[in-house]
């Protein structure tokens, strides 16, 4: 029979393998990269794979199911549609309800002058995986895909997919609604774009955030060749570096950019106000 003594020896060694007991601290960098994990328990011995998968492996990439756009008038959903066909198939994967939500805040912003680049709209569908090339810049006058491209979302909301959205400084998520582009300046990441949020408590925080469009190695070609998708920002919905300058300069000062995501209230979809713009201004 054991001593005491011996037997708790053996519980400590055994809980010690499992790793109970100890805390693990990890930090990750702006391009999503997990440092080193500081084991406290003297023994320690790695829990096997089947039982601690990684985000990117449990995240599916089906995204939330959206329902159209209540309130929408037969004549402004048939000319989102029509906009669509002429846009052509470098929208297929631009699902027909994110497109038609920003189209109607795009309207109903310039209606209220809150915007005031003409015909031109950025959106982005963040309920997409961070591997899919999900920001689409979009001229509406033209029917022309300008560009597209990955972006990254803030290493706050999730790794694959982004799964919480906050307004909260230092919370490193990204905050969905509709943005105001603001102007350009040079910063730690180069040419960057500001960003004023125009959705009272869920996007309006972006300035005090710094939450702007910028460049990242971590949305490169080459770095989601080798992750199978993109790093994470501290919020901001950074760009790939050989697109980021074009995208800056075609949003331009004063453009819509639409962040959507799972969750979004926004006063901006109003669709009888976006149907009465447009029937007087058309996508001007």
């Amino acid at each position: 029979m054991k001593t005491p003594a011996v037997t708790v020896r053996f519980a400590a060694l055994f809980l010690g393998l499992l790793g109970v007991g100890g805390a693990v601290a990890s930090c990750q960098s702006a391009g999503g990269e997990v440092a080193a994990a500081m084991h406290t328990p003297p023994v320690a011995v790695a829990a096997p794979a089947a039982l601690t998968p990684s985000p990117a492996a449990t995240d599916s990439l089906a995204p939330t199911s959206l329902a159209p756009l209540p309130g929408v008038s037969v004549e402004l959903r048939a000319a989102v549609a029509e906009l669509r066909a002429r846009l052509g198939p470098e929208v297929a994967a631009l699902r027909p309800e994110v497109l038609e939500r920003a189209c109607v805040g795009y309207l109903t912003l310039r209606q209220a002058g809150r915007i005031s680049r003409p015909g031109i709209l950025a959106v982005a569908d963040m309920d997409l995986p961070s591997s899919e090339p999900r920001l689409w810049v979009l001229d509406l006058r033209a029917g022309k895909v300008l560009h597209r491209s990955p972006v990254a979302h803030g290493r706050g909301s999730g790794d694959l997919r982004a799964r919480r959205f906050s307004n909260t400084v230092k919370s490193a998520c990204t905050s969905v609604g509709f943005y105001r582009t603001q102007d350009t300046y040079r910063g730690k990441h180069g040419l960057s774009r500001r960003l004023r949020g125009l959705d009272a408590g869920q996007n309006d925080n972006a300035l005090r955030r710094y939450v702007v469009l910028h460049g990242a190695d971590y949305v490169s070609q080459t770095y989601m060749q080798h992750h199978g998708q993109a790093g994470n920002s501290r919020g901001c919905p950074a760009l790939p570096p050989d697109q980021y300058k074009a995208i800056i300069g075609a949003v331009g000062e004063g453009g819509c950019l639409y962040l959507s995501g799972p969750g979004l209230e926004s006063k901006w979809l109003a669709p009888t106000v976006a149907a009465q713009r447009l029937a007087t201004r058309g996508w001007e």
